[in-house]
């Protein structure tokens, strides 16, 4: 497939008519010496999002194209109908509730791409926007390589990043015939419904395709807080802490990455965030499925996790330790109203 001389930017959206004006607009500022096509992919949103996405269409013909699904798809297949559709040489992508902060961040990124082929990716720093009160504050703590990096030497972070992600896509660009090949070789770990996210695999199999560049300065406001889509129940939040780590060792067996001391110690620490998950849920069953994670994941559990087995391995020390546990929260939150 030949491509065209363009940055195709992809924009998934969902019920977001409070912020998609913006993401739009960031993309709209950019200064960029190469032309842009917009694609946005509007999951069947129930609210506005639909409308101010025509409206933007109709006002940019020439570079928006608007799709909207006849049915909700879900995020992980919204995004890569999107990517395929892309004719342009590189792709971007913004989240319809982030924004782009830098007018330039096209341009410097496609600088770096055209000069160095043997880079697939390059993405930058980026910044938390708490959107309850709008305050900005730095992105989590990551000790990123500056400049130019083997992409082989990052995968292992990638599989067991946490709270920060090795590659922030939405500050990301990178080659569409890499993303290609890697959508063709590895097609079920871009669509297997068991798989929770959509960025994961993607930069996991683009570092197998050669370099990542890395641009030490912020291009984006990442949307945070309470009206930001997130949950607190445990059980529901096993079911992605689970998903994840399991996507990871897929991605560490299809990539034949060796097992390590790090990549043990990840696969431990995951084994109790899922045993605390079931606890905190008082579900006996996802007790069970965690154990059988340990012995999946070959994780030798921690001393922590022994611990959290042991009482839940009976039911009258299960609800007594929930019920220390409330009441210590409950105390927690009458000192601090103190």
């Amino acid at each position: 497939m030949t491509f065209e001389d363009k940055i195709s930017v992809v924009v998934c959206t969902y019920n977001q008519e409070a912020t998609i004006a913006r993401a739009l607009d960031s993309i709209l500022r950019q200064n960029c010496s190469w032309p842009m096509e917009i694609i946005i992919g509007d999951d069947c949103s129930t609210d506005g999002t639909g409308d101010i996405c025509r409206r933007y269409a109709d006002l940019h013909p020439d570079c928006i194209r608007y799709v909207r699904n006849l049915a909700n798809k879900g995020v992980r297949d919204n995004y890569f109908d999107c990517l395929l559709r892309a004719r342009g040489k590189y792709i971007a992508d913004l989240a319809g509730d982030d924004e782009w902060c830098d007018p330039y961040k096209l341009e410097r990124e496609l600088h770096v791409l055209e000069e160095h082929p043997d880079v697939v990716l390059v993405h930058t720093d980026y910044r938390l926007r708490n959107e309850d009160d709008g305050q900005l504050s730095p992105s989590p703590w990551y000790t990123m390589p500056r400049g130019i990096t083997d992409g082989r030497q990052l995968t292992s972070d990638i599989i067991m990043q946490l709270s920060r992600p090795v590659v922030h896509l939405c500050t990301a660009m990178y080659r569409n015939d890499a993303f290609r090949r890697c959508y063709a070789n590895f097609t079920p770990f871009f669509r297997h419904p068991a798989y929770p996210c959509e960025d994961l695999q993607l930069v996991a199999f683009l570092s197998h395709e050669g370099k990542f560049a890395y641009l030490d300065t912020v291009t984006l406001n990442y949307s945070t807080g309470r009206s930001v889509s997130k949950t607190r129940d445990d059980a529901r939040q096993f079911d992605f802490v689970w998903r994840v780590t399991q996507l990871g060792h897929d991605l560490q067996l299809a990539l034949k990455i060796a097992d390590d001391d790090r990549l043990r110690r990840y696969y431990a620490y995951r084994v109790y965030a899922l045993m605390m998950h079931a606890f905190r849920a008082h579900r006996p069953d996802l007790r069970e499925q965690a154990r059988r994670c340990a012995h999946r994941w070959h994780a030798r559990p921690e001393l922590r996790t022994v611990v959290v087995a042991a009482i839940t391995s009976c039911e009258w020390v299960w609800r007594a330790a929930l019920a220390v546990r409330k009441s210590l929260i409950g105390l927690n939150k009458t000192t601090h109203r103190t």
